[in-house]
C-alpha cells in the first residue's frame, strides 16, 4: 500500500478538523442597567467570566464565534465582574481572559462585531450550531421579554440544537413564551399563573437561586429586583434544581439545554458545550 506524502496528509487532517468547526451564537442583552423596582436602577452588563470562559474554549478549539444583541448594540460589561475571585483568585487568569475580551472589540461602540438578532435571522438560524448565552443581571432587562430570542430560541428547540446558557442566562428561556412581554410583566407584577405553551415546560434546570440573589442582594444599594429568575422560570413551568452550597458550581443537562447556575458555573457549561459540539 502505498503511504500518503507526509505534507499532503497534513494538509488533509487540517481541512479535515477545519469542517468540524462549529458555528456559535453568543446572545448577549443591549442593556447597561436593570431597571428595579420603586424607580431604581442598578448598572450592570455581562459577567467577565461567564463570557470569556466558554469563549476561549470555543475559541481555543477552533470554533467561530458570531455575536449578537437584540438590537446589534455594543453590550457592557458589568463593572462588579472585574474581580479575580471569579476566576479562581488567579489576577493574570483575569487579565488574559479580560484581553480576550478586548482584542475582539465586543464592547467597543466603534468597533464590535456584534449584529442585531433580526440580522442573525435574515442570515438563517441554519449557520448556527449551538447558542450560548451569558449572564450578569442584564438579561433581566431585555432578554427575557425579547420576541426575536424567543424566535431563537423556538427554532434551536425544535432542531433539537445545543442552547447553553449560565447564571442569570437561563432566564432569557422566558422569551420563548407565547406572548413573553405581557406573561413577564404579570410575573413582575406577582403573579403565579403558569403561562400556557412555553416550549420548556417540565425541562430540568438551574439558574441564580433565590438564594443568592439574597445573599448579593446588598449590590443592588437597597433596590429590589422587579423578578427572581428562579421564581420567573419554576412559574413558567421549568423543573428547577439548585447546588447545596451556594455559589459553588452546578449545572444541568436536559436534552438540548445545558444550564449552570452562578458565576463558578461557566467554565462547566462552557466545557458541556465543547462536548456536545464534539459529537
Amino acid at each position: 500500500m502505498k503511504l500518503l506524502n507526509p505534507l499532503l496528509a497534513a494538509m488533509l487532517f487540517s481541512l479535515a478538523g477545519a469542517s468540524q468547526a462549529a458555528n456559535v451564537l453568543v446572545v448577549l442583552s443591549d442593556a447597561d442597567h436593570l431597571d428595579l423596582k420603586d424607580g431604581k436602577t442598578y448598572p450592570t452588563g455581562f459577567y467577565l467570566n461567564e463570557l470569556a470562559q466558554p469563549l476561549k474554549l470555543l475559541l481555543d478549539a477552533g470554533h467561530d464565534v458570531t455575536f449578537a444583541t437584540p438590537n446589534g448594540k455594543a453590550p457592557a460589561v458589568d463593572a462588579t465582574s472585574l474581580d479575580p475571585m471569579y476566576f479562581g483568585g488567579d489576577a493574570a487568569s483575569m487579565k488574559q481572559h479580560q484581553g480576550l475580551v478586548d482584542r475582539l472589540d465586543i464592547s467597543s461602540r466603534q468597533r464590535s462585531p456584534v449584529i442585531s438578532l433580526a440580522r442573525a435571522e435574515q442570515i438563517g438560524y441554519a449557520r448556527y450550531d449551538a447558542v450560548y448565552i451569558p449572564g450578569g443581571h442584564a438579561p433581566m432587562q431585555d432578554l427575557i421579554r425579547s420576541a426575536p430570542l424567543g424566535r431563537l430560541l423556538s427554532h434551536f428547540h425544535h432542531a433539537g440544537k445545543t442552547t447553553a446558557l449560565v447564571c442569570h442566562g437561563p432566564a432569557a428561556l422566558l422569551s420563548a413564551l407565547p406572548d413573553a412581554r405581557a406573561s413577564v410583566a404579570r410575573m413582575e407584577k406577582g403573579g403565579k399563573t403558569k403561562p400556557p405553551g412555553w416550549i420548556y415546560a417540565g425541562y430540568r434546570m438551574t439558574v441564580i437561586s433565590n438564594q443568592e440573589e439574597g445573599l448579593a442582594k446588598a449590590a443592588l444599594k437597597g433596590g429590589t429586583m422587579k423578578l427572581l429568575p428562579q421564581t420567573a422560570l419554576e412559574t413558567a413551568g421549568a423543573r428547577y434544581s439548585s447546588n447545596a452550597t451556594p455559589w459553588t458550581g452546578y449545572v444541568v443537562t436536559d436534552r438540548e439545554l445545558i444550564t449552570g447556575q452562578n458565576p463558578a458555573s461557566a467554565l462547566q457549561v462552557g466545557q458541556a458545550l465543547l462536548d456536545r459540539l464534539k459529537k
